[in-house]
């Protein structure tokens, strides 16, 4: 070979490695380029804006396109939380709408599976800067990890006469929802470039995380942005209701609009336009304000979403979904006996005597027994439900798990007869046990974190969680009831407290009857 053809393969060859390693965390998306960071092995890309900031007159309306952007964008940081009550992680801003993508792929042709987290928070509050869902650990197993904010509390699900009007739908609430849709659309347009398959995109999500994927999965506007779902301590399957209870959260359109005059009023102003002028930390804002929860408004959400399983009306994909076993003690608000059985009648009417026979309560103290009709209320049965529905009327598999991981407490302790409490299981899922540094972590939280990992990840890949090294986990129906015990010994077992459910899963049916609709108030 000539000297001068040596020389020209030698700086093509420079140039070509160059170009390849003076950025190897640097992607090119619809708007502009990206800087990332190298992390174990990883590129992590942190604060990408997948929206334009729903601020001043784009308060309480439906996101906007992000804009483009000249030159290199830094991507090395967590933008700030979306605005709430308290002083969340990286910060609180109304400018919020961005997402994180920690990608193990070298390249954009790798086509690996994208797992999409929503964060939980009761709709109030929420952040993806928590140390405990970082995606390091998932990514390592080889997927994609994307953590998307969306709007929280009255400022992101506020509904109004006034806002209805100037909706061309003629609706208004639900902000946050169309905030996790708008970046379930940027993932489908740009997650490609990180090197991820928009066309095997899983969702997850726990608490407020989960009902949202419950309610993504029912969505028509969410149709076709996912493949998969993952719902932890989820599921919004009760009737609408005008006072709500924790199962029964869901509010009408008409109701909700009339709790956003009432929100008005409580400003002491007299319009929405006079409100989007306000800073928002002169709006009031907390949880159970009211103006603060998903509604079903007859477009994101088009109806109660049994009604909609029943009808077959919904995204049909494989779902993984379950609860943990005491989320009763995070929700029940009284030590007194007196005070639950009273609590127990107020909401539940003439079912009240029947469902503390099957959730019996002591006379002196609130059993597990009774904790479980909470446990039941707002999430046991608003996923046995919906596994049951969707194995009737969907061709998708049903994955059913119930999480039970807890030391065994003596007689004389005061945590004596507790279970896995509401939220433990993220760590697990995350494999994120370091970052909480709990004082009894055993060898066998590790073990399980370590499965369900691989079981997460499996089903982000397949659409099933079982594969080598795992338990077999068989699918859902009516004619296998089978549910996955996530414990220090991974087993199939029956549903948990079936018998019991199957007397709350009455009330919640009568609910639905004209004398249930009449009666609650």
């Amino acid at each position: 070979m000539k000297r001068g053809s040596l020389l020209f393969l030698l700086v093509v060859s420079v140039s070509v490695f160059s170009c390849s390693t003076q950025h190897p965390a640097q992607v090119e998306v619809e708007e502009g380029i990206l800087q990332g960071t190298l992390e174990n092995g990883l590129r992590v890309f942190k604060g990408i804006p997948f929206a334009a900031p729903p601020v001043g007159d784009q308060r309480w309306k439906a996101p906007l396109p992000a804009e483009k952007w000249k030159g290199v964008k830094q991507a090395t940081e967590y933008a700030p939380s979306p605005y709430q009550g308290g002083n969340p992680r990286s910060g609180k801003s109304e400018d919020c709408l961005y997402l994180n993508v920690w990608t193990p792929a070298k390249s954009d042709q790798e086509k690996l599976p994208v797992m999409v987290w929503i964060y939980g928070g009761g709709f109030s509050v929420g952040t993806t800067a928590d140390p405990v869902c970082s995606g390091v650990k998932l990514a390592e197993k080889g997927v994609v990890v994307v953590t998307v904010a969306y709007r929280v509390g009255q400022l992101g699900f506020l509904a109004h006469p006034e806002l209805s009007a100037e909706n061309a739908n003629k609706v208004s609430g639900n902000y946050g929802l169309l905030d996790q849709i708008a970046g379930l659309q940027w993932i489908q347009k740009n997650i490609a470039a990180f090197g991820g398959d928009p066309d095997k995109v899983t969702i997850f999500g726990e608490s407020a995380g989960g009902i949202s994927v419950s309610m993504l999965c029912a969505s028509p506007l969410a149709k076709g942005l996912f493949q998969g779902a993952i719902s932890q301590s989820g599921g919004s399957f009760g009737p609408t209701r005008p006072t709500t209870y924790p199962g029964e959260n869901m509010k009408t359109l008409q109701q909700a609009e009339g709790d956003g005059e009432s929100y008005l009023q409580k400003t002491g102003f007299s319009s929405i336009t006079e409100l989007r002028k306000l800073p928002p930390d002169s709006l009031p804002m907390g949880f159970g304000m009211g103006g603060g929860w998903p509604i079903t408004d007859g477009y994101v959400i088009p109806d109660v979403q049994s009604k909609l399983y029943e009808n077959g009306d919904y995204n049909d994909v494989p779902v993984m979904i379950g609860y943990n076993s005491d989320e009763g003690i995070s929700f029940t608000r009284t030590n007194s006996p007196e005070e639950f059985v009273a609590g127990v009648q107020k909401r539940y009417g003439k079912f009240a005597d029947t469902l503390l026979s099957v959730y019996p309560v002591g006379k002196e103290r609130i059993p597990k027994t009774a904790r479980d009709l909470n446990r039941d209320a707002a999430f046991g049965w608003q996923t046995w439900i919906w596994a049951r529905l969707q194995s009737q009327t969907g061709k998708s598999n049903v994955f059913y798990y119930y999480f039970d991981q807890h030391p065994e407490y003596p007689e004389d302790s005061p945590k004596h007869g507790m279970g896995s409490p509401h939220g433990q299981e993220v760590a697990y899922a995350f494999m994120t046990l370091d970052t909480l540094k709990p004082d009894d972590l055993t060898q066998s939280d590790l073990d399980l974190s370590e499965i369900m990992g691989t079981y997460w990840t499996n089903f982000a890949k397949y659409g099933d969680p079982n594969g080598e090294g795992v338990p077999e986990w068989p699918p859902f129906s009516d004619a296998n009831p089978e549910v996955m015990y996530l414990d220090a010994d991974p087993h199939v077992g029956p549903v948990p407290s079936e018998k019991s459910m199957k007397v709350l899963d009455a009330y919640f049916k009568w609910r639905l009857t004209p004398e249930g609709k009449t009666w609650a108030n």
